[in-house]
């Protein structure tokens, strides 16, 4: 109740009182309405609002009290409570934007988190983030896919919305809300692209290579020609991972999602025993000897403009491509292995090397065509010889 007097007006159960204006500097003062009335036999005493800040009146207060007399608008008392039911109902709305934030909060070393942050916040988050998933419509999915397939590949539109699919199943795993009751529809993906060198290309490549300043560089390129490893594996890899004893480098948090362990051939030993040791446990650190975080993209275009290779050709992706196809196109190792080495989780990516393993079999198979012709050629070489040895 205000301690301040009260003034009577000539509508009932209307007062006021005077109080300084809001916001005025002079110290100007303004009326005060207040409302008087009973709601279910409990006396009602409030706020009707200030002359100036709110334009409120006797005639104004005499209004509003009679509407809330009739209930056709809430008390002071029922609004608070509403705005904080609205306030405690909104925390427990498991928004998109909530349902990411936990998402990434039990999954901080999630490879590709950082990735997956900046194509949640530039593609999701503007479109339905402040919404559930009961909120999320198949047609705003479809609207979403259509509008970036107008400016994105379809590769960059199939990780949007595989990862707005993640984020609702995680959430959905963990009681938070109910998955899609419809099929997201991903894009499909040419994803068989392979590129290869041929043995010039490669010649000429690791010349280019020895040839720049940037060693480390040039030694992260070397190991994935020689390894076969992934770009982010070799980015990753700590000395502790490679056993030159037992001849193996351990792949941590690999892309199918297990770590596994490749043979280290003599190739890649004889490079790793040339990179110098630094402080830093990775095998070629960033900067303060962090784990670095990209290629140096200005050196892998010059040493390729160098070399002389195609500009459709990925430098570090390219060289396991080329990795693969030269142990496929040998002849000398089946698809399993090729699979292992390259810890495909899946055996269908390794099948897009299977052609050039045919190939080598093929050539292999006319080997012995060869062998069988030149027996022919050596057997008839005797009859002639016997015929002539009779004629005699």
């Amino acid at each position: 109740m205000p301690a301040n007097q009260r003034h009577k007006t000539k509508y009932p159960g209307v007062y006021w009182i005077e109080g300084e204006a809001q916001g005025s500097p002079s110290g100007k003062k303004e009326k005060i309405f207040y409302i008087l009335y009973r709601k279910e036999g409990k006396l009602v005493e409030e706020k009707a609002g200030r002359q100036f800040q709110d334009k409120m009146t006797a005639a104004r207060a005499s209004n509003q009290r009679a509407q809330k007399i009739k209930g056709l608008i809430p008390t002071n008392e029922e609004r608070r409570e509403a705005q904080k039911r609205e306030k405690e109902a909104e925390v427990a709305r498991w928004t998109l934007d909530r349902l990411w934030a936990e998402y990434k909060a039990m999954r901080p070393d999630l490879k590709g988190i950082i990735t997956d942050g900046s194509r949640y916040a530039k593609y999701l988050k503007p479109k339905f983030g402040n919404k559930t998933p009961d909120d999320i419509f198949q047609l705003d999915v479809d609207r979403l896919r259509i509008q970036l397939l107008k400016k994105k590949s379809p590769q960059t539109v199939k990780h949007v919305l595989a990862l707005l699919r993640r984020i609702v199943r995680f959430g959905a795993g963990k009681g938070y809300c109910k998955e899609f009751e419809f099929k997201i529809e991903i894009p499909k993906v040419q994803n068989d692209r392979t590129e290869d060198l041929t043995a010039e290309q490669v010649r000429k490549l690791l010349k280019a290579i020895d040839s720049d300043s940037n060693k480390k560089a040039g030694h992260m390129m070397k190991m994935a020609l020689f390894t076969g490893m992934r770009r982010g594996e070799i980015l990753r890899l700590k000395w502790d991972d490679v056993d030159f004893e037992r001849g193996f480098i351990h792949i941590r948090n690999p892309k199918g999602g297990y770590n596994q362990k490749i043979p280290l051939n003599d190739k890649a030993r004889e490079l790793l025993k040339g990179v110098e040791e630094t402080n830093s446990p990775y095998v070629f650190p960033g900067p303060e000897g962090k784990q670095k975080a990209v290629m140096n993209r200005y050196f892998t275009a010059r040493v390729k403009k160098a070399a002389g290779l195609p500009k459709s050709f990925r430098p570090m992706h390219g060289l396991r491509h080329t990795y693969a196809s030269m142990l496929a196109s040998s002849g000398k190792v089946d698809m399993y292995t090729l699979q292992k080495l390259l810890t495909h989780k899946d055996p269908r990516m390794t099948q897009r090397y299977a052609h050039l393993r045919d190939e080598a079999l093929r050539r292999a198979s006319g080997i012995a065509g060869d062998i069988i012709d030149e027996a022919l050629a050596d057997e008839k070489d005797k009859v002639i010889r016997l015929e002539d040895r009779k004629q005699k």
